[in-house]
């Protein structure tokens, strides 16, 4: 009897695990969503802060002191070149001007004096009458004379300058800034009268970081004019886009120490006067990449600051795999290295699998568009 009991566990224990062990088998692979790694040409914007200041900027400043007698333009007026803003009162300069002519006068009648005794001492010394000594002290009184008149033709210069200097006028054609003073007002020299702009074209000031700009170095070297893409596009600071596109003029010589980055200039056309110096705007820098590998956000952890992908083999069992990431276009990451053209990997659910596991893949519904936009 106690046989026959022992027989009979022994079958259960049997049947159970036989029964466990089908269980196992007959288990379904989970059913995960994937992509296959593509190559895309992508076309995408950089967004950076930019500072606009017209193409010419000048501080209108006195260079003599005086009263301000007039003032001849208006706040935002727009002025030609040559044209008369101001003028400080100059009958000071005037008469410094008649004081220095009265002196080049008094000088050049010295001068002919001088050359009159010189030639009436040569002639005494060719009949010698007198010595040569005598030539030499008349020669040296001329010398004297001359140089006198020199300074004084200076002098005369200086206070012509000074004089024409009550008269301020603008440089180039733009608009007038503030004007913070009014008439009658005492002008030390040096005083500021106001700004002129020229703003009928206009610079647009961004930095970039060395990286990108390495990028843009290469690709501006290895690609003719034609192909290279120059051309920007500024945001105002409503968040419209200017009507007119710009072009990338130059780089500056050196990289700021505190931030790694460079500044770039690019020119704007500024028909209708809409921008003003020192406005605020972004830039947006269009960069083409061609032939991209380009895999989804959700597609991609990290450990320990390392990026890896799940990718599937053809028996449908993933395998954990390490990849070097680039820029992050939206919802995508731009592969640099670590995976080919062709492969699959898994889509989301990464949470869910881990290396070495069997699963049923299911192409996922969404996929990296052709052309995006990344915003810096």
């Amino acid at each position: 009897m106690r046989a026959n009991i022992t027989i009979y566990t022994f079958l259960l224990l049997l049947s159970s695990s036989c029964g466990t062990r089908e269980k196992k088998t007959n288990q379904k692979p989970v059913e995960i969503p994937t992509v296959t790694v593509e190559r895309k040409d992508l076309q995408y914007d950089h967004l950076y802060v930019s500072n606009i200041q017209a193409i010419r900027n000048v501080e209108m400043r006195s260079k003599v002191s005086g009263f301000l007698e007039g003032i001849y333009v208006d706040e935002g007026e727009t002025v030609k070149k040559g044209q008369v803003l101001f003028r400080i009162g100059d009958s000071e300069y005037e008469n410094e001007v008649a004081k220095a002519r009265a002196m080049l006068s008094m000088a050049e009648a010295d001068k002919k004096t001088a050359e009159v005794e010189q030639q009436r001492v040569k002639i005494l010394v060719d009949k010698k009458i007198v010595s040569k000594t005598e030539l030499d002290l008349a020669t040296s009184r001329l010398n004297a004379a001359t140089s006198k008149v020199e300074e004084a033709s200076s002098t005369l210069e200086i206070a012509l300058h000074r004089l024409s200097y009550t008269v301020i006028r603008a440089p180039f054609d733009g608009e007038v800034d503030r004007i913070p003073l009014k008439a009658g007002s005492l002008v030390d020299e040096g005083t500021l009268m106001t700004s002129v702009s020229d703003i009928s074209a206009m610079y647009a000031y961004f930095n970039i970081s060395e990286n990108e700009y390495l990028s843009y170095e290469r690709a501006r070297k290895t690609r003719s004019a034609k192909e290279l893409n120059r051309s920007v596009c500024l945001i105002l600071s409503d968040g419209k886009e200017y009507a007119c596109k710009g072009t990338v003029e130059t780089v500056v010589s050196e990289f700021d120490g505190s931030t790694g980055s460079i500044a770039f200039r690019a020119r704007f056309p500024n028909p209708d006067k809409l921008l003003k110096h020192n406005a605020t705007g972004k830039i947006k820098l269009t960069t083409n990449m061609d032939a991209a590998l380009v895999v989804p956000q959700k597609s991609v952890f990290e450990i320990q600051d390392k990026s890896f992908v799940y990718a599937v083999d053809k028996q449908d069992v993933v395998k954990m795999k390490h990849v070097e990431t680039g820029d992050r276009i939206n919802k995508y990451f731009v592969v640099r290295s670590g995976l080919e053209e062709g492969e699959v990997i898994v889509y989301e659910g990464i949470q869910n699998i881990k290396d070495g596991m069997k699963v049923k893949p299911l192409k996922a519904l969404e996929a990296a568009p052709a052309v995006t936009t990344l915003v810096r």
